[in-house]
Parts: C-alpha cells; sequence; structure tokens
C-alpha cells in the first residue's frame, strides 16, 4: 500500500499554484504524469518506489489540487515543473531525479531544459521529436471525443484515447478502468484538446537538447504505438548522453500494468539497484 502522502505546493512563474504530493523516503524522486491523469496515477507504482525515494508527485496545472490559467501553453508546464525542482532542490540542498509519462516526458524534458537541479531524468515515450506533427490526433478521433466531451461523457472520451491510440486490450482496459486512479483521467478529460494541440509544438532543436546536463534514460514498450516509440533514436541522438530501455512485450503504460518490473528498472538506472 502506498504511505501516506503530504500535500505541499509552489507558485510558478506566472501565478498559477502547482500542487504536489510527497511519499516515502530516500532522494527525491519527481513525477510528472500525462495526459488525461493526476497524481493518483502513480498509486500502482508508489508501494514499488517509496522504500527507496521520496515521490514527489506533481498533480500538472487544470487538474486536482493545481490551479490553471485562463490560456494553456505548453512552456507553461516546463516552468511549472522546473519550479517544483527548484524547491525540492532548495530544500533538500541537492539536484533531484524525475520522471515524465507521455505528455509528462514531454512536460519534464522542457523542465530540465530550465533548471540545473535535475540529476537523472526518465522519460517513458514522450519527448520532442523531429516532426511533432506526428502527435496530432485523426480529425474523426478529435471529432468523437469533442462529442463525447459535448454530450458530458468525460468516460468515453478516455476510453475512445486509449482504444484508439493504444489499441488496449479488454484487459487492459479493464484493469485501468478498475485502478483509483481512473477518476482522476475521468476528471482530467476537457485538458486533452488543448494539451494535443501542445504536443503538436514540440519540437526537438539541437541547441536546446544541448542544454540538459542531466543523464537521461528513454523507455519505450516492445508493442507500443505511441508516435513517440518510433522516434526514439532521433531523440537520443540530440541528446547524445541517453540510454534507451525497451520494455519486453509491453506497450504505453507499463508502469502501471506491471509496476513491479518498471520500478527495478527505473531504481536501477537512478541509484544502481533495483
Amino acid at each position: 500500500m502506498p504511505m501516506e502522502a503530504v500535500k505541499s505546493s509552489v507558485v510558478s512563474p506566472d501565478g498559477t499554484e502547482i500542487a504536489f504530493w510527497m511519499s516515502g523516503d530516500g532522494p527525491p524522486l519527481v513525477l510528472v504524469h500525462g495526459a488525461p491523469a493526476d497524481h493518483t496515477r502513480w498509486r500502482p507504482l508508489l508501494p514499488y518506489l517509496e522504500q527507496r525515494v521520496t515521490v514527489v508527485a506533481i498533480d500538472r496545472r487544470g487538474r486536482g489540487a493545481s490551479g490553471d490559467a485562463e490560456a494553456y501553453r505548453l512552456q507553461r508546464e516546463f516552468e511549472d515543473v522546473a519550479a517544483v525542482v527548484d524547491a525540492i532542490a532548495g530544500e533538500r540542498g541537492e539536484p533531484v531525479d524525475v520522471y515524465g509519462h507521455s505528455h509528462g516526458g514531454i512536460v519534464a524534458y522542457g523542465a530540465a531544459t530550465l533548471t540545473p537541479n535535475i540529476r537523472k531524468l526518465v522519460l517513458y515515450e514522450g519527448w520532442p521529436v523531429p516532426d511533432p506533427s506526428i502527435y496530432a490526433l485523426p480529425p474523426d478521433l478529435m471529432a468523437r471525443m469533442d462529442q463525447l466531451l459535448g454530450a458530458g461523457d468525460r468516460d468515453g472520451v478516455i476510453q475512445v484515447l486509449f482504444r484508439a491510440v493504444e489499441d488496449i486490450s479488454d484487459e487492459d482496459m479493464a484493469s485501468l478502468r478498475a485502478a483509483p486512479s481512473w477518476a482522476g483521467r475521468v476528471a482530467a478529460a476537457h485538458t486533452l484538446p488543448r494539451e494535443i494541440a501542445g504536443e503538436t509544438q514540440a519540437r526537438v532543436e539541437p541547441e536546446q537538447a544541448a542544454t540538459i546536463r542531466a543523464s537521461v534514460l528513454l523507455v519505450t514498450g516492445e508493442t507500443s504505438t505511441d508516435p513517440a516509440a518510433a522516434q526514439v533514436g532521433a531523440i537520443a541522438a540530440a541528446l547524445g548522453n541517453a540510454r534507451h530501455l525497451e520494455l519486453p512485450g509491453q506497450q504505453h503504460v507499463a508502469d502501471v500494468l506491471e509496476p513491479e518490473t518498471f520500478a527495478q528498472h527505473l531504481l536501477e538506472f537512478l541509484h544502481g539497484q533495483p
């Protein structure tokens, strides 16, 4: 079972309050969830991390206990995570580690270009790419999601997304819907259109990549259909200091569906021990 978490927050440069939840014991690890989700998305993974690290699970802007702004820009999310990282690093007196999943990986990458206080960076199928238009969803899928949102069927929006993008099995879909984090995913459904649009602006720039001094682990699932997975070579080349880990038989959410195995890989990269 996850340990009891303590809520805290920072104020991002644009004045938005960003909440995060701390639990566990050890060196700090900031977790940046994808879309749609909130900090509860990490519950399956936490029991395998909290004995080794202090988890800092962010609620990204627009969901959970965090605030929001009238207009959305992906850059503001980079600043949000950098603000959390700098606050934790200042409190601990040392750099911190960061793990970002999917959209959260793009955000974590962006944060690493803004702060020197990231020691190691783990990205799971979320990073800028040479042609970010690959992140755009088919117009008919976006129209279907907009229709469901308009009808108030947020649960349907999330199911449609997972089914279309990941070709997820009925068994895995049932596991995701049964998880305590499903409510947070549903609550964040309205943020999907803006974040998908933001991802189509996430172009990798060699000069920007060169500013990242953290050691980087790029994670992909062997059977994943996520567009980021096919571009892992491009981002690895831009970074120059990245390792690639392919998870056998896994798709886009192995950290939820196979959390113990994923945690072993994560901790081995961060601290040299599972």
